[in-house]
């Protein structure tokens, strides 16, 4: 795997930016704090994500250092009127928007604490790979606090709000089997393999058709949460407009004619 620098400042000292081919790779770059995360790592993540080039397809996520993220940065956190709480809150949904919303794929990389507001970020992905020594914690709750980076939407989209529930009020961690287990990531890998599967599998995800990969992410999350006649007519709508792309004709004569590869275990 070759990785040739991106434009450095177009995401600051704070989150590292590199490309390997059509996947963009960015990486927190607080490895002295845990990589926790402050107003300018946010505000970085938000740009990256606004500013995509054209030509990339996917995008990995990971934290420079031992770990991904140990959640928001409390030494910087201010004393805040409820009014500034909740922009400071906004400022968050925006930015994680970005990376559920974004054109392309997202696959976060999770290795050692992905807590609080790491583990916002990490659900807003639409992939996640742990290595063994991922752990998830939710620790707002014994700090007097609530989550505020979209977590309490997401999370339980992934693990169910009973599980959410337990580690908020009892300070409960999860370890990289139980996250597994639990459905927080897709992927269970050794660790020192993370970054290697995340980018292998964002590649693959650059071989499907644009059209078809920005549907998945963009249509299915939310005919999910459709009512079912309502969510049949959508997928209907999708599904057409995805098989009328041109290169899903070039793609499926290839099918027919024998030149593309059927389904197989790998």
């Amino acid at each position: 795997m070759s990785l040739t620098p991106s434009d450095p400042a177009a995401a600051g000292e704070l989150l590292r930016s590199q490309r390997d081919g059509a996947v963009l790779h960015l990486r927190l770059n607080r490895p002295a704090k845990r990589n926790a995360v402050n107003d300018g790592l946010i505000e970085c993540l938000d740009r990256a994500f606004a500013r995509l080039a054209k030509d990339v397809g996917c995008v990995v996520v990971s934290g420079e250092g031992t770990h991904f993220c140990a959640g928001l940065d409390l030494s910087e956190l201010a004393e805040r009127s409820v009014y500034e709480g909740v922009m400071h809150s906004r400022m968050w949904h925006a930015a994680l928007d970005r990376i559920q919303y974004a054109r392309v794929p997202v696959v976060a990389v999770l290795h050692g604490a992905v807590i609080g507001g790491g583990l916002e970020i990490a659900s807003a992905a639409h992939l996640r790979v742990a290595e063994r020594s991922a752990y998830y914690g939710l620790p707002e709750g014994q700090r007097g606090l609530f989550v505020g980076g979209g977590g309490s939407v997401r999370i339980p989209r992934l693990m169910g709000v009973a599980r959410m529930t337990d580690m908020m009020l009892t300070g409960r961690v999860f370890d990289a089997d139980e996250g597994q287990q639990a459905g927080l990531t897709n992927y269970l890998v050794d660790n020192g393999t993370g970054l290697e599967k995340g980018m292998a599998l964002a590649h693959r995800i650059c071989g499907n058709a644009p059209l078809s990969n920005f549907a998945v992410i963009q249509a299915l999350p939310r005919i999910s949460e459709l009512a079912p006649s309502e969510g049949l007519f959508m997928e209907s709508l999708v599904a057409a407009i995805a098989q009328g792309d041109p290169v899903a004709k070039e793609r499926m004569r290839a099918f027919l004619d024998g030149k593309a590869a059927k389904v197989a275990r790998s």
